[in-house]
């Protein structure tokens, strides 16, 4: 069946009573059949050819519509694809590239900036205070937390440069100056030292989960 090239549903019946379908009307014409009988036919073989060519048409229009409608979704699930291949060659790329650079992705916890200093005192005066033991002041000094600060980063065989007992420098292994380090008695402390070391320790009483009303207590007592 050759496809339609237009909308039959536009068409118009001719007018067969018209004398350019005289011939026509002639052809059918005879004893039995007048022309008006001639024109009558002519008009239902048209509507029939007519009703023919509109089902054929919505037929046609029906199929190229599902066409269509198979083409998009072909296209679609194409570009789908090719979106999920571009996302899992993505996915393997990450994944190659954490698996290289590990501290790249290292997780962050969410902590505030800090706005104080950290207080860092040796490891001895940090187990004095679990214990609730007493510790001396010196140890909270703003010099005896830089030298604490250093020497936890500094190993024990290090060898760092010293000035002797005579004025002269020498090598001498950490360990060494660390032993030969006296401590000062609280009541020997300047006031300066005195000033410096009862904040930090204060901090350090909290850092070290002391209760409350005894970190309280030594404040106002200092």
């Amino acid at each position: 069946m050759p496809r339609l090239t237009s909308d039959l549903n536009l068409s118009v019946c001719p007018n067969y009573a018209d004398e350019n379908f005289a011939n026509t009307r002639l052809q059918l014409t005879n004893e039995n059949m007048t022309e008006a009988q001639a024109v009558t036919i002519l008009r239902n073989i048209w509507q029939t050819q007519n009703t023919a060519d509109k089902n054929q048409w919505q037929a046609q229009v029906e199929a190229d519509r599902e066409q269509q409608d198979n083409l998009e979704r072909l296209c679609d699930e194409e570009q789908e694809r090719q979106e999920q291949e571009c996302l899992d060659e993505e996915e393997a790329s990450r994944k190659e590239d954490k698996k290289k650079n590990k501290h790249k992705y290292s997780a962050i916890p969410e902590l505030d900036v800090p706005i104080k200093p950290v207080i860092l005192p040796s490891p001895y005066a940090i187990r004095k205070l679990d214990k609730g033991d007493y510790v001396e002041l010196w140890y909270f000094t703003n010099d005896r937390l830089d030298n604490a600060k250093l020497k936890s980063s500094v190993d024990e065989d290090t060898m760092i440069m010293a000035t002797l007992a005579g004025g002269s420098t020498a090598w001498v292994s950490a360990a060494s100056t660390r032993n030969a380090t006296v401590v000062i008695d609280d009541e020997n402390l300047t006031f300066e030292n005195f000033c410096q070391a009862c904040p930090c320790i204060i901090e350090a009483m909290q850092e070290t989960s002391w209760p409350a009303d005894r970190v309280r207590m030594m404040a106002l007592f200092w």
